[in-house]
């Protein structure tokens, strides 16, 4: 094999490598629907909650984040859901992004709800940063922060 072709063949191979390495563990890009997917059932647990539904998509040690500043763990965000302490009527989310990296998932988006907290009606608007993360071959939500628009 002449010089050239070992040179090419090496040359070829570095960047068939390269750009495995370079590759996110957990499909980058393609994992983008399973998490979206993930984002939207929980959309529609906080409209009907129930436990089983809120446990299955939350992580154990989530740390709950709202726009008032209290934070929830995995209790007391599934607690306060399935009291109607915390009630969405109705949920629109718009402008979402997703963002994988490994079995990370970085979830931005805009929510505007309908809510009866505590039998009060109300209106929300908010800016969400979701962090997820794959467990178990699932996504869940491991952080959440709202801030009021």
């Amino acid at each position: 094999m002449s010089i050239i072709k070992k040179f090419f063949l090496i040359a070829a191979s570095a960047v068939v490598f390269s750009g495995c390495a370079m590759a996110p563990a957990g499909g980058g890009a393609s994992a983008e629907p399973a998490v979206a997917a993930a984002a939207e059932r929980l959309r529609l647990a906080m409209i009907d909650p129930t436990p089983a539904a809120l446990g299955a998509l939350v992580a154990d040690d989530l740390s709950y984040g709202h726009s008032s500043g209290k934070v929830d763990t995995k209790a007391s965000f599934i607690g306060d859901l399935v009291a109607g302490k915390s009630d969405f009527v109705s949920i629109t989310i718009t402008d979402q992004t997703i963002k994988v990296a490994g079995d990370v998932a970085i979830v931005r988006h805009t929510l505007a709800a309908d809510t009866n907290d505590s039998g009060k009606p109300g209106k929300v608007a908010l800016k969400i940063l979701g962090i997820w993360q794959k467990q178990g071959g699932e996504w869940k939500m491991l952080a959440r922060q709202a801030v009021r628009i």
